[in-house]
């Protein structure tokens, strides 16, 4: 090599204070040149190497905050808390665009049925909503903190409330939202209301034995039955269903009383459920 950074240079390139384009040969050269390499180790302040080596160990080390977890954190969730929020999958672009679109095909199938009818398609999805938002944001297929939340000292019982009460409230703004978009319906928009928080709170008490999985689809799976067994019975189009009628919603909050109830019972039986892979 027929030249080499000078000494002078190679001191100002270490404080920082070389400029251009003397920066940029240096930057060149010290890639190939071994020797200059050395004489940069030398004349360096190792105080000043050491600490800029441990700021970008840091750098590197420290998870990338999103601007979820941001918000959270600006408006007084606890650090931790509101990483374990922002770590949900459910709540991400994907899944809340599907639930919109799922939500906009209801409300315009509700739209366009005839005078007196019940929006039926729209109350029967939403109330599958947030089961489904729930059931998808704990255990270890899909939750990319799983392993974390095994071993943190957390208990499993209020992790899970953590997310459910996440999902919950992203869920059901939406499908309050959706519910704005039928006026013409009133009060009996709402009728997606109960039963939702039946079947979430039901699907909640039962995976400690079931699993993530199996218990949110047997209790979704029971909702279909019943509703296609409340249609055959009914009498015409424009009556509605048993789930949304006055009785059907006394049902559906007594079923999401007892379920909340059983729910705080098995409590302790979460972190058994925590540990298992399910």
């Amino acid at each position: 090599m027929s030249w080499h950074v000078s000494e002078d240079d190679l001191r100002a390139y270490a404080r920082g204070e070389l400029e251009a384009p003397a920066l940029w040969s240096a930057d060149a050269h010290l890639t190939s040149c071994a020797r200059c390499r050395a004489v940069l180790a030398e004349v360096s302040d190792p105080v000043a190497l050491d600490a800029g080596w441990d700021r970008l160990d840091a750098e590197l080390d420290a998870p990338r905050t999103g601007l979820l977890e941001k918000l959270l954190v600006r408006i007084g969730v606890a650090g931790h808390t509101a990483r374990l929020l922002a770590a949900t999958p459910v709540l991400r672009r994907s899944w809340l665009g599907a639930v919109v679109v799922v939500l906009l095909l209801s409300v315009g199938a509700g739209h366009s049925v005839r005078g007196g009818e019940f929006p039926t398609l729209f109350l029967a999805l939403a109330p599958l909503l947030p089961l489904a938002g729930v059931a998808l944001s704990y255990g270890p297929a899909l939750d990319p903190t799983y392993e974390m939340a095994v071993v943190a000292p957390m208990h499993g019982f209020r992790l899970l409330m953590i997310r459910t009460v996440a999902v919950l409230a992203v869920v059901l703004g939406l499908n309050g939202l959706a519910t704005l978009a039928l006026p013409g319906y009133g009060l009996r928009a709402l009728a997606w209301l109960l039963p939702g928080l039946a079947l979430t709170a039901t699907g909640l008490a039962l995976m400690p034995r079931l699993g993530p999985v199996l218990a949110p689809s047997l209790v979704g799976g029971a909702w279909v039955g019943l509703l296609l067994t409340a249609d055959a019975l009914r009498a015409g189009a424009d009556v509605p269903l048993a789930p949304f009628t006055a009785a059907g919603q006394g049902v559906a909050a007594l079923v999401a009383a007892l379920a909340a109830g059983l729910l705080f019972l098995l409590r302790d039986r979460f972190d058994l459920f925590q540990g298992r892979a399910v």
